[in-house]
């Protein structure tokens, strides 16, 4: 397809922003992570070639909207803008695909992944090319944050230091939620901590089993617990009880199909 084009057309796009700025830089680094991962769960899937390029390319655009939302308000809180809904209006409402795809023929894919590629659940979808593709984006984007989580600065991305967050509480309603096996709704995200089960708990919202096998073989499930030093006793305990639990989860998703 169109991905050399699509790459040179969207680092002129980034052109725009500060690149020496860490949370953009945080930025970029994720997006080419979420191509990899396109890349890589299309080998381990065995999709065609049209469905990896159309992967590679919905990887590339899917966080093109974070970008202006970083310029703004230096900020990643849902709160200050969707920035999915504000990507797909700058890439079909005002025309700018074309730089990246001449051809129309997979619009709507590309817009509907992106559109809901970070929606708390996805919409009825009834076309099986444009459900795959939703689906992959939202695997892809979140086995990367697992890398984000793991080597970038919690300052960065939650605004606290790893030994701040570690002092915080976990509220019942987001430890509640997790042994319903759902993800943490922004709105219920009080603390920093909040923030930090909803980014271990987002594992529930995996589609395919070759994702669950990466994060299986990365063991980011623990990783991602064990960064932070949990100085409160009471965190410390209800994280361990959320390690047990998430960790059948994913093992009891590692032995089944994709679905």
């Amino acid at each position: 397809m169109y991905y050399p084009l699509a790459q040179q057309e969207f680092e002129s796009y980034l052109n725009g922003y500060d690149r020496e700025n860490d949370r953009i830089k945080l930025k970029i680094i994720h997006t080419y992570g979420v191509v990899k991962q396109a890349e890589e769960l299309a080998g381990r899937m065995h999709l065609s070639a049209e469905d990896t390029d159309l992967a590679r390319l919905i990887a590339l655009l899917h966080d093109i909207g974070r970008f202006e939302q970083l310029k703004r308000y230096d900020s990643f809180e849902p709160g200050t803008m969707d920035h999915a809904a504000y990507g797909v209006k700058v890439l079909f409402d005002k025309g700018m695909i074309r730089r990246f795809l001449p051809d129309d023929k997979w619009d709507s894919i590309i817009y509907t992944a992106i559109a809901h590629h970070s929606d708390y659940e996805l919409p009825e979808i009834s076309d099986p090319q444009t459900l795959l593709h939703a689906k992959l984006i939202r695997d892809e984007d979140k086995l990367d944050n697992c890398r984000v989580k793991l080597v970038d600065s919690t300052s960065t991305f939650i605004n606290v230091s790893e030994g701040e967050l570690g002092t915080q509480n976990i509220t019942q309603k987001v430890y509640e939620t997790v042994f319903e096996n759902k993800c943490i709704l922004s709105a219920d995200r009080v603390t920093q901590m909040d923030y930090w089960v909803s980014y271990i708990v987002y594992f529930f919202d995996i589609n395919f089993k070759e994702s669950f096998d990466i994060i299986a073989e990365n063991d980011y499930l623990n990783r991602i617990i064990d960064r932070i030093p949990y100085s409160n006793p009471v965190t410390k305990e209800q994280m361990e009880n959320i390690r047990v639990y998430m960790q059948n989860f994913i093992n009891s998703h590692t032995n089944s199909q994709s679905f």
